[in-house]
C-alpha cells in the first residue's frame, strides 16, 4: 500500500459532468391545491455527478485531476466549476457553450424516500466546435497525464468524434485511456486501452449471453477485437472483475458487505486507473480495484474511498501483510475514529504475547468474539522486561507483533512502551476491554474508558511460563 501513498498520479477525465442537488424535508399533508403531498424542505445539499463522481473517487485516492468537459453559460456551470476547484481539481480543459444546459438533477426526499426528480439539462451532441476547443486544449499538455479516463453517461460530451480524437491523440503521446462505456455500439472507443463495462453491459453491447466463463471468454475475444484493446475487462459484480490479455482471468470479489452498489463503477474506473498510473500490473489493478469495490459497497449512496480506508478493509480480510496491521498510536486513533463512524464496535485487549501458544489464540478468538475489530495492545521489551525479568522476553517486540498480526482473529497490533496500557486504552476508548479470568476481583487498568469489561478464562496448563520450564527442564 506504501507504492500507493507515495504515488501522486495525473489523471485526465474527460466525460458528462452533473450536478447531484438533493432537497430534504418532511411530508405531512397534501396540498389543498391539487392531489399531491407538501413536503416542507429542511435542507439542500449538492454534489458532483456523472464523471464527477469518478474525479471525486480520485481526488480522495490521491490522485491529481484534470477535467475536460463541456458545460452551460449558466448559473449551474458555474456553480459545478467552482465545486470542482474546491476540492482542487484543474478546469482549465473545461470548454463553455453557448446555450447548453449544464446537467443538474434534482431530487426532493421525504422521510428517506425520493419523492420527485425533475432534470434540467442539455443531451444533445456537443457542437463540432466544442471539440475542436477541447482537443486544442489537451494538444500540448496530453502527455503530461500518466492516464485519461472516458466517463460516458450518455449526456452528449463524448461524441464519436471527441473520442476518437482524444484517443487517437492519447495513443500518439503514450497515454493509456480507460472507459467507463455507455449505450450498446462501443465503437466509438476503438483503440483505448481498456473499457470496464459491466456484465449487462457488455452482453447488450457483443450480442453474447454472459452466463458461463465460455461466455464470458468469447463476449471478452469479441470486445478486445472489435474495440481494439490491449485488455479486454468485464465487470462482474458480485463475482469480481474478469480480463483477457492473453488468457481469461477472473479476480474474485472481497466485498464484505453490500449496502449500495450505486457509484461502484465509478470507483472500479477511477482505482484501476489509479493503479495502473502507480506502476502496478493489470493484475494487481484488479485487486486493488476489487478491494475498493468492497469498501464502497459498504456505504449508503455514490460514495468514495481512501487509501486509509482500503489498507484497513484489506487488513480485516487478511489478505495483507502482517506489517499492514501494526500500527502506532497515531494510526489506530484514525482507524478507531473511521471505525466508530461506521457503527463498528471496538474491542480491546493487551498482553505480553511472549512465546504464542494455543492458550493465546484461543483467548484472542474468544476477545474477538465480542465485537467487529479487534486491536491488541503488545507490550515493549523494556516494558516485558521490567514486568517479567531480566531474561524476558524470549522474542523480541517485532516479532511478537508479526506474529500476533498475522492471527486471523487480530485485527491491529499496538505496541506500548508503558507498564500499563492505559495511554493506549483512554486513546482507543473500546466498547469493549478484555482481561484475563486471573483478574476476577481486581482492578483493571483503563476500565473508565471501556463501556464494558469481559473476562475470559486462560487454557489450563497453557502458559509461556510453563513452556520455558519445560525447554529448560529438557536440557537438563
Amino acid at each position: 500500500m506504501q507504492v500507493y501513498k507515495n504515488a501522486k498520479p495525473k489523471i485526465l477525465v474527460v466525460g458528462d459532468l452533473m450536478i447531484d442537488h438533493y432537497l430534504w424535508g418532511s411530508c405531512e399533508r397534501i396540498s389543498p391545491e391539487a392531489p399531491v403531498q407538501v413536503v416542507d424542505i429542511a435542507k439542500e445539499t449538492t454534489l458532483l455527478g456523472g464523471a464527477g463522481n469518478v474525479i471525486n473517487n480520485l481526488v480522495t485516492l490521491g490522485a491529481k485531476v484534470s477535467v475536460a468537459s463541456v458545460i452551460g453559460d449558466d448559473e449551474n456551470g458555474k456553480e459545478l466549476t467552482q465545486m470542482l476547484q474546491k476540492i482542487g481539481v484543474d478546469t482549465k480543459n473545461i470548454v463553455v457553450q453557448t446555450a447548453r444546459k449544464t446537467s443538474k438533477k434534482s431530487r426532493i426526499i421525504a422521510v428517506s424516500q425520493q419523492i420527485l426528480r425533475y432534470d434540467k439539462e442539455s443531451k444533445d451532441a456537443i457542437a463540432a466546435s466544442s471539440v475542436d476547443l477541447i482537443i486544442d486544449s489537451l494538444q500540448n499538455h496530453i502527455e503530461s497525464y500518466d492516464a485519461l479516463i472516458l466517463s460516458d453517461y450518455g449526456k452528449g460530451v463524448l461524441t464519436s468524434e471527441l473520442c476518437q480524437r482524444v484517443i487517437g491523440l492519447a495513443n500518439e503521446r503514450g497515454v493509456k485511456v480507460l472507459v467507463d462505456p455507455k449505450g450498446s455500439d462501443f465503437s466509438k472507443y476503438r483503440g483505448a486501452y481498456l473499457l470496464t463495462p459491466n456484465k449487462k453491459e457488455a452482453s447488450i453491447a457483443t450480442g453474447i449471453k454472459i452466463n458461463d466463463d465460455a461466455a464470458l471468454q468469447e463476449a471478452l475475444l469479441k470486445l478486445k477485437s472489435t474495440c481494439n484493446l490491449e485488455i479486454s475487462m468485464i465487470t462482474l459484480s458480485e463475482d469480481g472483475i474478469a480480463t483477457y490479455e492473453n488468457e481469461l482471468k477472473k479476480f474474485p470479489t472481497v466485498a464484505k458487505e453490500v449496502y449500495d452498489v450505486t457509484g461502484a463503477g465509478d470507483t472500479v474506473i477511477a482505482s484501476i486507473a489509479f493503479s495502473l498510473s502507480a506502476g502496478k500490473s493489470i493484475e494487481e489493478s484488479a485487486y486493488f480495484a476489487n478491494l475498493a469495490a468492497g469498501v464502497v459497497v459498504g456505504k449508503i449512496g455514490s460514495a468514495t474511498v481512501t487509501l486509509d480506508e482500503i489498507e484497513e478493509y484489506e487488513a480485516t480480510l487478511h489478505k495483507s501483510s502482517s506489517d499492514a496491521h501494526i500500527k502506532t498510536f497515531e494510526e489506530i486513533a484514525v482507524i478507531v475514529k473511521r471505525a466508530r463512524e461506521c457503527g463498528k464496535k471496538v474491542v480491546f485487549t493487551n498482553g505480553c504475547f511472549d512465546i504464542l501458544h494455543v492458550g493465546h489464540v484461543k483467548y484472542l478468538q474468544k476477545a474477538k468474539s465480542f465485537g467487529d475489530i479487534l486491536i491488541v495492545g503488545l507490550n515493549s521489551d523494556e516494558s516485558v522486561s521490567r514486568l517479567k525479568g531480566p531474561t524476558r522476553p524470549i522474542n523480541k517486540a517485532e516479532d511478537r507483533a508479526y506474529i500476533l498480526a498475522a492471527l486471523e482473529a487480530v485485527d491491529f497490533v499496538v505496541p506500548f512502551s508503558e507498564d500499563t496500557p492505559f495511554e493506549l486504552i483512554k486513546l482507543v476508548a473500546p466498547d469493549t476491554l478484555v482481561k484475563g479470568g486471573d483478574y476476577e476481583g481486581k482492578a483493571v487498568v483503563g476500565t473508565e474508558f471501556a463501556r464494558e469489561l469481559r473476562l475470559v478464562d486462560f487454557v489450563d496448563g497453557k502458559s509461556t511460563t510453563k513452556i520455558i520450564e519445560k525447554i529448560e527442564g529438557n536440557r537438563c
